[in-house]
């Protein structure tokens, strides 16, 4: 690869704009819900997949039902998604407060990172 595309592709990197929000990973069989703050959805789903699927997770819960019911008894989705100006600026505050609310929507709901 060139120099010039090599400098292409990391500017477009540098300058993406990842969906952010609040992600869910709802158990099928028993409804809850796992909910956790995310700076690039596709990835942080993909990460905690394989975090689950390695049977390494911090929570305990959540890792259980996950070898219970596996991939399919569960449901991922996004489901509030938070509209930003800068890809630069740090968004963790706003989507903390977007998971409270989340969180308080559904009372059964608990946050993936206890």
């Amino acid at each position: 690869m060139n120099s010039e595309r090599r400098k292409l592709l990391m500017d477009e990197y540098k300058n993406r704009r990842p969906e952010m929000g609040v992600i869910s990973f709802r158990c099928k069989a028993t409804g809850e819900s796992f909910l956790e703050i995310s700076k690039d959805t596709r990835a942080d789903f993909n990460s905690l997949t394989v975090k689950l699927e390695s049977n390494w997770h911090p929570n305990k819960k959540l890792l259980k039902l996950w070898n219970e019911y596996g991939q399919e008894g569960f449901e991922l989705s996004v489901i509030k998604v938070l509209k930003y100006e800068d890809p630069k600026e740090n968004y963790t505050f706003k989507l903390e407060e977007l998971r409270e609310k989340c969180l308080q929507e559904d009372p059964g709901a608990s946050k993936v990172w206890r």
